[in-house]
């Protein structure tokens, strides 16, 4: 159990050291107008606090670091409440103010926000494919036998294909084959489309089309959809600007790592739908991320979790403002697209 002195000088030098990226020494935080005992007082302090683990020593004379365990605490128990500049509101509400008909440039530009306003790196995880429902299809003739597929997702995500139609295949069997796809798998979970084609809709395009073998196919393909997310990068080269990422080396085993989707996804995975998460260090369980923490929330449509936000940066990371961040917009995020979605 930390005493009240203790509990004001770890801190003091964490807000200090994610402030400056300086070590701390007892001199420095004496200094300070809200400290009124010693330097021999807090020098003996930070011994404890050592011994205990929660800050550390880069070098022998060096002052000390927060240490896994300090940022742990600190997140857990030292957080002050989280207060966003009015240019962060601004920021964050200005997003959506821009009505973007497409769930993925919502995605997007949110992406990219996040790490502008942060420096940090976000990743954001978008919709889980195989969870949305069909809302509308259209095959649009460009030319003999081509023809664009348009897939309308009910988070507004759109997906447009090149097919190859058979030749035969006049514009009225195009309607007649796109009026049968919507009356039929109109709301259909992209999971469920290709057993629903095979039961329901095979044997009413075999009775109202001539060749209907090669759209079939190409439907049946389609509809093989495998469970997948979108996963999309804000300000990639932004980790470069801190001070504890200037080992090339280890920055490009780190883009490798977040790079790789089934990696991704495992870190950005959350157990409850709802929540910040905050993972320090070695709780990130890649070598690669020894140096970094990662923070994320989750948005949902309708109560229907959909994907994830995060901010990815260093240890050293201003807590308090990205998960005010990441806060705001989960809820701004969740809040709109239910609106949107489920009020047509």
């Amino acid at each position: 159990m930390l005493t009240d002195r203790q509990l004001l000088i770890l801190q003091i030098l964490i807000d200090e050291y994610i402030r400056n990226a300086e070590p701390l020494g007892s001199r420095s935080i004496s200094k300070r107008e809200d400290i009124t005992f010693s330097s021999a007082t807090i020098r003996n302090e930070l011994a404890d606090l050592e011994d205990m683990g929660f800050i550390e020593k880069t070098h022998i004379s060096s002052g000390r670091i927060p240490s896994e365990k300090g940022y742990r605490f600190y997140v857990d128990h030292l957080l002050s409440p989280v207060r966003l500049t009015n240019s962060d509101l601004q920021q964050v509400h200005a997003l959506f103010q821009n009505r973007m008909s497409e769930l993925e440039l919502l995605i997007e530009h949110s992406a990219k926000m996040l790490s502008d306003i942060t420096k940090y790196t976000s990743i954001i995880l978008g919709p889980e494919v195989y969870e949305t429902k069909l809302k509308h299809l259209q095959i649009v003739p460009i030319s003999l036998g081509t023809a664009v597929l348009i897939l309308i997702t009910d988070t507004g995500h759109v997906e447009k294909y090149t097919v190859d139609l058979p030749v035969d295949m006049d514009a009225s069997d195009i309607e007649r084959t796109v009026n049968i796809l919507n009356e039929r798998l109109i709301g259909v979970p992209f999971s469920q489309l290709k057993k629903r084609l095979l039961e329901e809709v095979e044997g009413l395009l075999a009775s109202n089309l001539n060749s209907y073998e090669k759209i079939l196919d190409f439907l049946v393909r389609l509809f093989q959809t495998e469970k997948s997310d979108r996963v999309y990068y804000g300000g990639k080269t932004n980790i470069l600007n801190q001070p504890e990422f200037q080992d090339v080396e280890k920055v490009k085993a780190l883009y490798n790592a977040i790079e790789e989707y089934e990696l991704v996804q495992r870190l950005l995975h959350q157990d409850e739908p709802t929540g910040i998460k905050v993972k320090i260090g070695a709780e990130n369980l890649l070598q690669e991320m020894k140096n970094c923490s990662l923070i994320t929330a989750s948005y949902s449509i309708g109560g229907q979790h959909m994907g994830t936000l995060a901010i990815l940066g260093p240890t050293r990371m201003e807590y308090t403002r990205v998960i005010g961040l990441l806060d705001l917009l989960s809820k701004d995020l969740t809040r709109v697209l239910t609106e949107r979605y489920f009020s047509n």
